[in-house]
């Protein structure tokens, strides 16, 4: 018991390539116990969580972003390299490494296992997945394979209740055998000639101890004779998306109208309960109007996160890069663009940082120029506020929402509109620049964690209401009080929000909006915006005096009286394209190393909202819809 207690906190670092399941075992080891923050410096998630062992023994777990070799081509895996080498000056070296590899999959990985190996710190390998391996009946010697390795191996399931029991004793014992009795590193940047040869040497090693079944998997390869068919597989991604975009629409309104229902409940017990005046308007229409009128929309945004993290899960993120591919060649975009620029769809901000899966850096700068087009989940609120406002809820043909078909078409606004501005970027900045191939590995389908989902979606909620709680909360009261102060002047004929900062402010503004069809309540709503795009929901609410808690049923309903279908249009193209989030172009600044490429994105982002809103507009007046 003295060895364990004097061990103290073990570091043990997870490495292993992508899609070989090393999340999950995260997941499955640390549950809850997880912090998530960037390393010092660069935007690259550092994810860290304690495992408490049966034994007594602590490990100090940290989730380094998947490699296929220390080599580090990106940002992503400069980091794991700097933390296998301990090199990371924020960071205490690992006291081992426990690397994890796709048991069905096992080349690339053998090949990164046998560079790791060079490193000396002490390791085990970790075959995750060991269930799916079985079904197709591929057999491991994990023995023989643990001699010619050198060191400990054993097997895993992460998805699966006891799962990881066999690795949590391995880790037991290791610790208490092997801990410090790492040999010297003869790890060096590898040549292609030297990794040629770690390659053959990975395949010698699976020959000897891994034997694979006479016939390939059928299920894997009767599901991606479908879904990478160069038409079939395109139809089914674009179904999938659809499907996508109209449960966010439709599936998200019961837990709305609840939540909606909570907040109008709660503003109702304030003003009962507090005299008319400035403290009861603060904090019905300053705290639970504003902030209220936002959170309504957090089971649209789950449900879209719901989606992405079901398909990254799944197995099915990385096909449809490989067949979004030639679409995004053709507009100057990476094949491996497309999973951040998905990811983009929940929030720029990640999809960002996830460019660093994209080693050539120009393409990488494309990506992030383009990256703020996609619809994220902060233009959702905006975007159901003035469709619920104009457009009819009635299905067409029978099956879809017709509001459902607008916001769908919002969103292919925004990626036509991407693949546009890629387009540009490449002959205008580097269109003599050829991409390197694209080469992807597929993983195996398998059934999502639900434990992982449940807490990616955690956490992603978590962060939306930290928002919300912040940047959103305070853009609300600064609203609140630019439209309540100054007074209305004893005698005053016109409503107190005539008199106020906001309606000064927004006059000033609306000569240059005028012409796209915006009136100066827009023109102030605009201003906290850009903070936080969802922010103009609760700032029209607060220009127009409503009060209560179900802000956005009141405001969609004076909309539809006070605004033409061509303003709101307008508004709406505006928003497509507005670079209304500070946070994105502070993010686009750091990723970029330079101040340049967020002016360039947000100048350009500018314009166009201003063009679009312009046309929009005047030809829906033409129309006769002003």
């Amino acid at each position: 018991m003295n060895a364990v207690t004097n061990l103290g906190i073990l570091r043990c670092a997870l490495v292993g390539t992508p899609n070989s399941g090393k999340t999950s075992l995260f997941n499955a080891l640390t549950g809850s116990r997880q912090k998530v923050a960037n390393y010092p410096g660069v935007t690259v998630e550092r994810k860290t969580g304690v495992l408490h062992a049966p034994s007594g023994l602590c490990f100090s777990m940290v989730d380094l972003p998947g490699t296929y070799s220390l080599r580090a081509r990106s940002p992503d895996e400069e980091i794991t390299r700097d933390a296998v080498l301990g090199k990371l000056a924020s960071e205490t070296p690992p006291d081992f490494l426990v690397c994890v590899a796709d048991a069905t999959n096992l080349r690339l990985a053998f090949r990164l296992v046998l560079e790791l190996r060079q490193v000396g710190r002490p390791m085990l390998l970790v075959l995750n997945m060991m269930d799916i391996a079985k079904r197709r009946g591929i057999e491991i010697d994990t023995e023989k394979l643990a001699a010619e390795l050198g060191f400990p191996v054993v097997t895993a399931v992460a998805v699966r209740k006891g799962g990881v029991a066999a690795l949590i004793a391995a880790m037991d014992d290791f610790a208490l055998t092997r801990v410090g009795s790492g040999g010297v590193c003869s790890w060096v940047p590898p040549s292609v000639a030297t990794l040629r040869a770690g390659q053959h040497e990975a395949d010698r090693i699976i020959r000897a101890a891994v034997k694979l079944p006479a016939k390939p998997d059928s299920l894997t390869t009767k599901l991606d004779s479908v879904l990478l068919h160069p038409v079939g597989g395109v139809i089914c991604l674009f179904v999938i998306l659809f499907v996508m975009f109209q449960a966010v629409f439709t599936w998200a309104q019961p837990l709305m109208e609840m939540i909606s229902g909570g907040f109008d409940g709660l503003g109702s017990f304030v003003r009962a309960g507090l005299p008319a005046g400035l403290l009861q308007s603060f904090i019905t229409d300053g705290v639970i109007g504003g902030v209220g009128s936002v959170l309504v929309f957090l089971p649209q945004i789950l449900i879209l996160f719901l989606f992405i993290l079901l398909l990254e899960d799944l197995g099915y993120m990385a096909r449809a890069a490989f067949l979004m591919d030639r679409i995004m060649g053709g507009a100057g975009l990476h094949g491996r663009a497309f999973i951040p620029l998905l990811s983009s769809f929940a929030c720029a901000i990640p999809g960002i940082m996830s460019t660093r899966v994209i080693d050539n850096r120009k393409d990488r700068l494309t990506t992030i120029l383009v990256a703020p087009l996609m619809t994220c989940s902060a233009r959702i609120p905006v975007y159901t506020l003035i469709i619920a406002a104009f457009i009819p809820n009635k299905n067409v043909g029978g099956i879809f929402s017709l509001q459902g078909l607008v916001m769908f078409g919002l969103y292919a606004a925004g990626i036509l509109s991407a693949l546009g501005v890629s387009f540009a970027a490449k002959q205008l900045f580097w269109h003599r620049e050829m991409s390197p191939p694209f080469m992807l590995e597929l993983p195996d389908y398998k059934i999502p964690d639900p434990k992982s989902v449940g807490i990616g979606l955690m956490t992603r909620a978590q962060a939306f209401l930290k928002r919300a709680g912040t940047t959103i909360f305070a853009m609300t009261v600064l609203i609140w009080f630019l439209a309540s102060f100054p007074q209305a002047p004893a005698g005053a004929s016109g409503p107190a929000i005539d008199y106020s900062l906001a309606a000064m402010i927004g006059k000033a503004i609306h000569p240059l909006l005028a012409p796209i069809g915006f009136n100066w309540q827009i023109s102030v709503a605009l201003i906290p915006g850009m903070a936080a795009r969802e922010v103009a929901v609760a700032a029209l609410g607060t220009v127009y005096s409503i009060s209560g808690g179900d802000v956005e049923s009141a405001v969609g309903s004076l909309l539809a009286h006070q605004w033409s279908l061509a303003t709101a249009l307008a508004f709406l193209a505006w928003y497509v394209f507005a670079p209304q989030c500070a946070s994105t172009l502070v993010v686009i600044r750091r990723e970029t190393g330079s101040s340049k490429w967020m002016w360039i994105t947000f100048g350009y982002m500018l314009a166009m909202a201003y063009v679009a809103a312009f046309i929009t507009y005047h030809i829906a007046v033409a129309l006769g819809a002003g």
